[in-house]
């Protein structure tokens, strides 16, 4: 017989995709599964692939203004969940999990959360106190959660990233580099790549081989940088936002990126190579952290944005260019990384969590 189970998830698409997929894993077992966001219009795009139910919780980012709608989101899944009584609620992260997670447990439901990063966010450090289990994505984040229940299962991604064909018009023997600051882009990494990218095309061109490269920009920056590439001379693919992550996954010898999360394990699946640019403001620094876990077992390399000049960058990336054993040996070493099943490891332990009620 099938448990009554919720997935709380939303605020972000990067705690909306591994919830969805994990949530999808559990309705594929033949569960009951509800999947509860915070309501906002932004969530509606992630929710496209996700075909059960869905309930709003009304929760709000965390502010001495929204204090008031928090504490209507908590007595409204307090009533959800009298109503529906469910056998365990597996939580994501971010603010929208608070009411959620604070209602399980004044309802005596079970809870199972799940910690993306190296170093716990603020609300996964608060509710780790309401939770059975914590699941993890870094082996590392357990010294984070003494003395309490953690499960290695790896952070669930997008699984149709991997395995698709490269773009047909990137040419054979090229060096190919993708640069991805996110679906929002980052402008402070699209600036240092350029430049990096335009004195590496003069460098490769001085030996013959060819730089093409894949710029996934954001809106703000698309029509400059692809201009800047244009009267460089260097071959792109430039887009605001590059709506066939797989192919350009897979076309790329090397991928430039932030570090957050979601982002290094699609890496891991895919066996990219990958130069990291952590995003400083990022909460509790975790991208710095994420990325420091992929450097240290030399997966990907790592460069602090105040820190890093186009020069060396491009340095570096000439250096994979003209090893390409060295590449290869870092691709090996990304897909040892890879946690293809994270959504079924973590489905298991929700399901486990549920019958031990």
């Amino acid at each position: 017989m099938g448990l009554k189970l919720i997935v709380a998830c939303g605020g972000t698409g990067g705690h909306s995709f591994p919830g969805l997929a994990t949530a999808s894993e559990l309705a594929a077992r033949g569960h009951d599964v509800t999947v509860w966001m915070s309501g906002r219009d932004v969530e509606s795009r992630v929710l496209k692939g996700w075909t059960g139910p869905v309930f709003a919780t009304g929760a709000k980012q965390l502010s001495a203004g929204n204090v008031l709608a928090n504490l209507g989101a908590l007595w409204r899944c307090r009533r959800e969940m009298r109503r529906t009584k469910p056998d365990a609620l597996l939580a994501m992260g971010s603010y929208s999990s608070l009411p959620p997670v604070v209602a399980a447990s004044m309802s005596k439901v079970p809870v199972v959360l799940h910690e993306a990063n190296t170093v716990p966010g603020r609300a996964i450090d608060f509710l780790s106190h309401f939770a059975s289990a914590i699941a993890i994505s870094f082996e590392k984040t357990a010294e984070s959660f003494a003395g309490k229940r953690t499960v290695f299962t790896g952070l669930p991604v997008r699984l149709d990233v991997a395995g698709q064909k490269p773009f047909a018009e990137v040419p054979k023997g090229s060096f190919c580099v993708f640069v991805t600051g996110g679906s929002q882009g980052a402008h402070r990494v699209n600036e240092i790549a350029l430049k990096a990218l335009i004195s590496l095309n003069r460098d490769l061109s001085s030996t013959g081989r060819k730089l093409y490269v894949i710029h996934q920009t954001g809106v703000k920056d698309e029509e400059w940088i692809a201009r800047a590439y244009a009267s460089a001379g260097v071959a792109s693919r430039v887009n605001a936002f590059e709506h066939e992550m797989g192919r350009a996954l897979a076309s790329a010898d090397v991928v430039i990126a932030r570090a957050g999360a979601s982002t290094c394990f699609e890496l891991a699946l895919t066996g990219t190579p990958a130069f990291l640019i952590p995003l400083p403001s990022a909460m509790r620094n975790h991208q710095h952290y994420n990325a420091a876990d992929f450097a240290a077992r030399q997966a990907a390399a790592e460069g602090m944005q105040d820190e890093l000049s186009p020069r060396a960058l491009a340095n570096w990336l000439r250096q994979k260019a003209e090893h390409p054993e060295s590449l290869a040996a870092m691709a090996e070493r990304m897909r040892s990384l890879a946690r293809p099943d994270a959504a079924a490891r973590l489905a298991n332990l929700v399901e486990n969590v549920a019958k031990e009620r």
